[in-house]
């Protein structure tokens, strides 16, 4: 073990393991960035057909329904309860045990998720009932339909994030991250084929059975890679294993920390559906939007950097030291993305949702209306996505239980916080009712700026302060301001081109522009930015 540890913490292997992260981390943005755009691209199909009628209302609540389980169970709660013990296992050369250890957290997924799954469909209409006490009869027996159907779906997709922690401990990015594009062209299918020709409750019946398919071709396309480098693998239920145990014990804090996650969704949800007709589909679509930077920036950093903190070896002061430069190198490169995205979503988000979604049943009005949401939510972007950084560092130091703690504070102060701004707020300045949505985004928002705080200054009483510099950060935030206002001029400067192209030239002034002032402002990685566009 001693020796282990000091060719481990030795300058040159660490500088080579960063190097190894840093593209893991291009590999995990370049997989979620295909599979985001086609997000995008089935978003875009799916506001043309059915905008924000009561079909896609229905189907927008019913898909998170599930989805739930998907979000428990999936990617987030392995990657802080599997990963850790499984990507040590490999770091110590131990691939039998890690073996068997994946196989019986496979075996034990899928029998949890079995009987789930058969709960859910059974209490399908009890759950619309409670969630959707906005929706009238109609509305919600076409939800209970739609959840019934779904529930299969999101079983399949924990299963395909069981096998993207294994892959990802591997090193194997990109493919594990490619899966979701072969879930999203299934639906763009159902849609492309049934829209136009089916009435919209029908073809959303249809669009929910091509998520099924999808979600089955997810896990199909992972499948062979995971065999390949778990040659070890056998499904089980050994609970008995150290690693199986260890896993257990994370997993409960985290499921915790997510679900109170979840209930802050579902509250948002169940106040959107009391607050207009069409509101809950009009969330659907900004958060897809606020997801985007939050998923190519915020998770592709911390699932490469999750495996890697987790591997560290060697003397408590050495980990601690080595987990911290991490930190501040990753979110340095989260902050260069993230602030751009808050800004331009709060500045020019009505040329974002033109963009991706303005046409056919989907109109200018609701391009308002979701960019309104949007920008809500943009104001704790930065401070939620850097946050991620900080709860895979405790995952990382088997510490779930903190970022459990921290979660119950950001969902309780979400509730209080949305219920103020979307109702006695809003009605205090006389602004209609669908502004409502975005007090709630808004309430999100501030929530997630103090859980963004209070994790820090835990972790910093752990391993020392690792954040951005006020004087780095400003300068991404000054550069943003004036790229938004070029942005701007450009859109006031072109009255003659439609909503699309219009939105389209803005937004290329807009990066464009933020590029070359903080490369002014003298900025590493934009520096480093444009050096790669040149040689390219």
């Amino acid at each position: 073990m001693g020796t282990n540890a000091t060719e481990d913490t030795s300058l040159p292997d660490r500088l080579a393991r960063v190097r190894n992260t840093s593209l893991g981390a291009a590999f995990v943005a370049t997989g979620i960035l295909t599979s985001r755009l086609m997000g995008l691209v089935r978003q875009r199909v799916f506001a043309h057909y059915l905008g924000n009628s009561d079909a896609a209302d229905a189907f927008a609540f019913a898909f998170r329904v599930p989805n739930v389980l998907q979000n428990l169970l999936g990617e987030g709660v392995l990657s802080a309860s599997f990963v850790p013990v499984y990507a040590g296992l490999l770091a110590r050369h131990d691939e039998r045990e890690a073996g068997r250890v994946a196989g019986a957290i496979a075996g034990l997924l899928a029998l949890g998720m079995s009987g789930l799954v058969l709960l859910g469909v059974l209490l399908a209409p009890l759950l619309v009932a409670v969630l959707a006490p906005g929706f009238p009869p109609a509305k919600q027996a076409l939800a209970t339909s739609l959840v019934r159907v779904l529930f299969p779906g999101a079983a399949l997709l924990a299963m395909s994030a069981w096998a993207l922690g294994i892959l990802n401990s591997h090193g194997r990015f990109l493919w594990s991250y490619l899966a979701p594009v072969a879930w999203n062209a299934a639906m763009i299918g159902a849609l492309v084929g049934w829209g136009g020709r089916t009435s919209p409750d029908a073809l959303v019946l249809v669009v929910a059975w091509g998520s099924v398919v999808g979600s089955a071709l997810q896990l199909l396309v992972q499948l062979p890679g995971v065999l390949l480098l778990c040659r070890h693998l056998r499904l089980s239920l050994a609970m008995r294993l150290d690693g199986v145990r260890t896993t257990l014990r994370s997993f409960g804090p985290v499921v915790t920390g997510r679900g109170v996650a979840q209930l802050s969704g579902w509250l948002d949800a169940v106040l959107a559906s009391l607050v207009a007709p069409g509101a809950v589909a009009a969330m659907g679509y900004a958060q897809l939007l606020y997801m985007l930077p939050v998923s190519l920036f915020g998770m592709s950093i911390s699932a490469a950097e999750l495996p890697a903190m987790a591997s560290e070896i060697g003397a408590a002061d050495e980990v601690a030291a080595a987990i911290r430069a991490r930190l501040i190198s990753a979110l340095r490169r989260v902050a260069f993305f993230v602030v751009p995205s808050a800004v331009g979503f709060l500045a020019l988000g009505n040329h974002v949702v033109a963009l991706v979604y303005q046409g056919g049943r989907f109109t200018a009005t609701d391009a308002t209306w979701v960019w309104s949401i949007l920008a809500g939510s943009s104001l704790g972007l930065v401070a939620g996505t850097m946050g991620r950084l900080y709860s895979s560092a405790w995952y990382a130091m088997r510490q779930p239980s903190i970022p459990m703690r921290v979660a119950l504070l950001r969902v309780a102060l979400t509730l209080v916080f949305g219920l103020l701004l979307a109702f006695p707020v809003r009605r205090a300045f006389d602004l209609p009712a669908t502004w409502g949505v975005a007090g709630l985004t808004a309430g999100a928002g501030a929530a997630a700026i103090i859980e963004y705080l209070v994790l820090r200054r835990t972790l910093a009483l752990r391993i020392g302060d690792a954040g951005v510099p006020v004087p780095h950060l400003l300068r991404l935030w000054v550069a943003a301001g004036s790229a938004a206002a070029a942005g701007a001029l450009v859109s006031v400067s072109l009255p003659g081109p439609g909503p699309v192209v219009r939105a389209l030239l803005t937004l290329v002034t807009y990066g464009a522009t933020y590029l070359l002032a903080t490369a002014a402002l003298g900025v590493g990685e934009a520096k480093g930015l444009l050096a790669r566009l040149r040689r390219r």
